[in-house]
């Protein structure tokens, strides 16, 4: 699967990167500065513009679980993110309201990666992680350190997102991800709905030539 990140954009440039790659997506994300800016009617609209998408608020949400959560979810996104370090009781708050709701939360591992708070997580019922390298941390040497999320997918569905490009696919490949989450390259693009082609088929590619562990 593969989820298009709307960021540090414009309604208007996320309207039509969207448009462009949708045959080849199944996730739109709202990013968190366009959140920020255009708050959660834009949320609204982007799930009106794609009602056969999974839509994600990426809310970061690191408090206020159950108002964060209810706010996202009832303005028409299907997933919201919560930060995996935020306090126990704002993940069991939001996971409460997703389950009322029939909807998801995506635990974004940003800053996270000991084994302890790993189980923790899981032991909260976290079914969804987000294994993030933030935009400030994108070099080659970070993308390089995915060891400790090695064994991810044995307990969780697994996000990957960090500067992916089709050259990284196969390096977050070993993940085992559900989800390859993709920004910059295809909304940067001069032609989204080709660069969101290109990765589509790369993903396939690998996929195809990976042996099952079956």
């Amino acid at each position: 699967m593969i989820q298009l990140a709307l960021d540090r954009l414009t309604k208007s440039e996320c309207r039509q990167i969207a448009d462009q790659a949708s045959p080849y997506v199944d996730y739109v994300e709202i990013g968190t500065g366009v959140i920020k800016e255009y708050g959660m009617d834009f949320v609204c609209e982007m799930k009106e513009r794609n009602p056969d998408k999974i839509i994600v608020a990426d809310m970061k949400t690191c408090d206020a679980g159950k108002h964060e959560t209810r706010q996202a979810l009832e303005s028409g996104a299907d997933i919201t993110t919560v930060m995996g370090f935020s306090a126990d009781q704002t993940i069991v708050d939001s996971l409460e309201v997703a389950r009322e709701l029939g909807k998801k939360v995506l635990v974004d591992l940003l800053g996270v990666n000991s084994r302890k708070r790993l189980q923790e997580l899981k032991a909260l019922g976290v079914e969804l992680v987000s294994v993030h390298i933030g935009k400030d941390m994108q070099q080659a040497s970070t993308v390089d350190s995915l060891e400790p999320f090695m064994d991810l997918s044995n307990d969780f569905d697994v996000f990957v997102a960090g500067g992916i490009d089709p050259d990284r696919i196969e390096k977050f490949h070993q993940l085992n991800p559900a989800v390859y989450i993709f920004g910059s390259y295809i909304t940067a693009a001069e032609s989204p709905s080709s660069a969101a082609k290109t990765i589509k088929e790369v993903i396939q590619s690998i996929e195809r030539n990976t042996p099952s562990n079956s």
